[in-house]
């Protein structure tokens, strides 16, 4: 494609005019090609307008801040509920902007892993992000069951780093009753594959096991069906396409059988207790029957209004929008990527499998071309062994972007052999 069809496609996207609404980082004088979205998203403008709101309430109200003004701090954190509930498909009870994505998983690991004689066993995909691995290990081992026998870490048949969706449906039906948890991603952070949720998900629970996603490379990228899934639970965080700021609060998800269920076994914190006499200060285990019974302690406000700006964009934009456009980004971009020597595209072909990330496998002076990349205005993410992954986000990165990456790695390549 010529670098005018490119430019033609920049001006009849119907997103382009939310790349002016984030601060685009410079080198050398120019904007950089900013590709790693799946890692760290850029700073929306509205984000101090945000932030300096609260700090101006807290140093004209104090304490009062808690309970007077348009967003009283008490309840900041239900003001992202609706619009969290549009990104993952679930009702506004089912989700909660609150914690850390490990903190998150480790309060509903100790909710949803509930081993019970034979029935012990978790999945996990092999090469999983140690966020998850981390947690699922010391939940086992706290509970007396071995990782080493009991944790399953699925592998491709064929040794590759696609793991398609059927051979994971079979081995959830060859451990059957031995199966208490499947712990997938959504995307997977290195191969940039998209896991059908919904099928796995029958499968879990078909074999009578309970089913959580990790959606950290998921959320702000795809859209999402979780309550139709039927999926128990899921966390995220959002700093990567929820452009929420560096260690930004975290996310979790929990279906409503489970949630309205006082029963249901979880970790209490005081406000998990329903609001109403909270501060009657009673010492009464009365948990919030939604998600918000998992709550630990009120929000982080100023990491939560950083939060709200940015999802005050996507409201605007519409993730089914960004869909289409991030669609025809990487599909111009995989295509181009399959013409170069020495690169091989790892994510699958099928838009259908993937999302905004492309994982390009280097087969040989993979570092170096990434370091060419870098020094000519090329923000991309190295992961061992070999492989570069970029992610053109609809909501600020363009074709011509895209036409200038090509032109450089290209040049990389070239320079490098």
């Amino acid at each position: 494609m010529q670098v005018d069809e490119l430019k033609a496609l920049d001006q009849s996207d119907q997103l382009k005019h939310f790349r002016n609404q984030f601060h685009i980082p410079t080198q050398d004088g120019k904007e950089v090609i900013y590709l790693c979205g799946n890692s760290l998203g850029l700073l929306p403008k509205r984000t101090e307008t945000y932030l300096l709101d609260e700090l101006k309430a807290w140093e004209k109200k104090g304490v009062k801040g808690h309970f007077t003004g348009g967003k009283p701090w008490v309840s900041y954190h239900e003001l992202a509920k609706d619009s969290l509930a549009k990104l993952v498909g679930a009702g506004r009870h089912e989700v909660q902007a609150v914690g850390s994505l490990t903190t998150n998983l480790h309060l509903l690991l100790a909710s949803f892993y509930q081993p019970s004689g034979k029935r012990l066993k978790i999945i996990i995909e092999s090469g999983a992000f140690p966020s998850d691995f981390y947690a699922v290990h010391s939940h086992m081992k706290m509970k007396g069951v071995s990782p080493e026998e009991h944790l399953i870490e699925l592998k491709a048949s064929d040794g590759k780093d696609y793991l398609p969706n059927e051979e994971v449906i079979e081995k959830i039906r060859e451990v059957g009753d031995e199966l208490a948890l499947v712990l997938m991603p959504g995307v997977q952070y290195y191969s940039g594959q998209f896991f059908d949720i919904e099928r796995i998900t029958a499968a879990a629970h078909l074999s009578g096991a309970f089913m959580g996603v990790d959606l950290a490379h998921t959320i702000g990228n795809l859209p999402l069906d979780l309550h139709n899934a039927k999926v128990d639970f899921a966390v995220w965080c959002t700093y990567k396409y929820l452009n929420s700021g560096p260690g930004g609060i975290g996310g979790m998800y929990v279906h409503e059988d489970h949630g309205s269920d006082p029963n249901f076994p979880k970790l209490s914190g005081w406000w998990g207790h329903n609001a109403k006499d909270r501060f009657e200060m009673a010492n009464r285990i009365n948990p919030i029957a939604t998600i918000d019974g998992w709550q630990l302690s009120n929000a982080n406000v100023l990491s939560s209004a950083a939060h709200l700006a940015s999802l005050s964009i996507f409201e605007e934009a519409g993730i089914y929008n960004m869909r289409v456009k991030s669609i025809q980004m990487t599909s111009w971009l995989a295509t181009e990527l399959n013409k170069l020597e020495n690169v091989e595209v790892l994510t699958p072909n099928s838009s259908d499998e993937r999302g905004c990330q492309l994982s390009i496998f280097i087969k040989s002076r993979g570092k170096e071309i990434f370091d060419y990349l870098d020094t000519n205005g090329v923000v991309a993410d190295w992961r061992e062994p070999n492989v570069i992954r970029v992610a053109p986000v609809p909501l600020y990165n363009t074709f011509q972007e895209l036409g200038a990456f090509v032109r450089i790695l290209r040049e990389a390549i070239e320079k490098v052999h």
